[in-house]
């Protein structure tokens, strides 16, 4: 017994040697930055906050999604965001209003910041599709809430397909970076035109 024992170590250490190196888990960032700012011009007496992303579960998850078929959704097990796509556009969506310079103010919701306005979404898509052709699709839902109003004012969508230039992950990612870039530039806008439309009056001077 014992030295077939030794033997089945020998075997399962041989083995163990045999083995290459695991393979590495790669990360991913959208390095989309906001627009150049506008000139300089006085910022709308607006506070905005932003909320959390909603969104399904496999947008909360750091794994990059790919669509199987007209129904089927899988993720890559080695090939992930460096964080959840929830909070990547969460920060984005922060970063480009903040860019914009037409708001008093443009931060997460939950922070100390007190808001007029709650900017809430929907991300819809943010995935991987190889048929029948390979594209990078984004959809995503905007939506104005005001606080005082107690109603949402304003909303708007986007959802494309990005054409991929090449056929591997790095190239799905740089095609999913234009068109987040695009996606949020054309909601952004489309939110400011908003306030351009229907200004807020700044806060009424309390009597002495």
């Amino acid at each position: 017994m014992r030295r077939i024992g030794l033997a089945a170590l020998a075997v399962l250490a041989a083995g163990i040697c045999g083995c290459g190196a695991p393979r590495p888990v790669k990360y991913y960032v959208l390095d989309s930055p906001p627009p150049t700012p506008p000139a300089a011009s006085q910022p709308l007496p607006v506070n905005l906050l932003v909320a959390r992303v909603f969104t399904s579960h496999l947008y909360r998850d750091d794994r990059i999604v790919f669509g199987s078929g007209p129904v089927q959704l899988g993720t890559y097990e080695m090939e992930r965001w460096a964080s959840s796509p929830a909070d990547i556009i969460q920060d984005m969506l922060v970063s480009y209003l903040q860019a914009t310079g037409e708001y008093s103010a443009v931060s997460r919701i939950g922070s100390s910041s007190r808001g007029d306005y709650v900017v809430r979404s929907n991300l819809l898509a943010l995935y991987e599709v190889d048929k029948p052709e390979l594209v990078a699709r984004f959809s995503l839902h905007l939506e104005l809430f005001d606080r005082k109003a107690g109603a949402v004012v304003w909303a708007s969508s986007y959802s494309h397909d990005e054409p991929v230039n090449g056929k591997t992950v790095p190239a799905v990612v740089e095609a999913m970076d234009r068109n987040v870039r695009a996606g949020l530039q054309q909601l952004t806008a489309g939110l400011g035109q908003y306030f351009a439309e229907h200004p807020p009056q700044p806060p009424a001077a309390s009597a002495k």
